[in-house]
């Protein structure tokens, strides 16, 4: 039987070294390739194919639900383990249904990420108990209360209009039209089910999604 071929992408090198030194201490598991951001990731999928990929949920140039649903939309033979320090509701919901087969946090014993990655390359699911009970949760009130998660961008476009800035300032930040802004912040308000800035801000910062620093709302 071959070994389980893996990609590591987290963007901190020791978290990277540290599951790689206990993935590889066992006999059936290779770690063939590492990124440290959601760009690096794509490119290392698709020039090694792995059979598992492990993925940090907020990494740069990319987010790890960012890369899951690219690979699923690109119908990569690649299954998606997320990884993350994160428990938070919306994020176990987002990664499961961007096409991840696994969520485990990273705070989770060794044997445990050990045996989610035999898990998810064998087709199976696999999902820690932290994990599960936030999905449970979430899929409780998903009907009455859905939120979909944002892109990078928009989670970008989001951020500036936390500190205060208008469209052109927003658009001079990111190099993009003012019409550009207004589709991201449309898209925004549609996904976060509200009718302004004030509303987004409030319930972006109530997710988890950002930090509020200065703003002039």
């Amino acid at each position: 039987m071959s070994a389980i071929r893996v990609l590591l992408a987290d963007d901190h090198a020791v978290v990277r070294q540290g599951i790689r030194d206990f993935l590889e201490e066992e006999a059936d598991i290779v770690v063939v390739a590492e990124a440290a951001d959601g760009a690096s990731a794509r490119r290392q999928i698709e020039d090694h194919l792995p059979d598992v990929a492990v993925l940090d949920i907020r990494m740069p140039n990319a987010s790890g639900i960012d890369v899951v649903r690219w690979a699923t939309e690109q119908g990569l033979p690649v299954r998606m383990l997320i990884l993350t320090a994160y428990d938070d509701d919306p994020f176990v919901l987002a990664a499961m249904e961007a096409g991840a087969s696994g969520y485990v946090l990273k705070n989770a014993d060794a044997s445990q990420i050990v045996s989610a990655v035999r898990a998810v390359a064998a087709g199976q699911v696999a999902i820690g108990a932290e994990a599960a009970r936030a999905l449970v949760t979430q899929l409780a009130g998903a009907s009455a209360n859905h939120v979909e998660a944002l892109t990078d961008r928009e989670i970008d476009v989001l951020k500036l209009a936390a500190e205060g800035l208008t469209n052109r300032g927003i658009g001079r930040q990111l190099s993009i039209s003012d019409r550009t802004v207004q589709g991201h912040l449309a898209n925004i308000y549609a996904k976060l089910g509200v009718a302004s800035r004030t509303e987004a801000v409030t319930k972006a910062l109530q997710l988890g999604w950002i930090e509020l620093s200065g703003s002039k709302l």
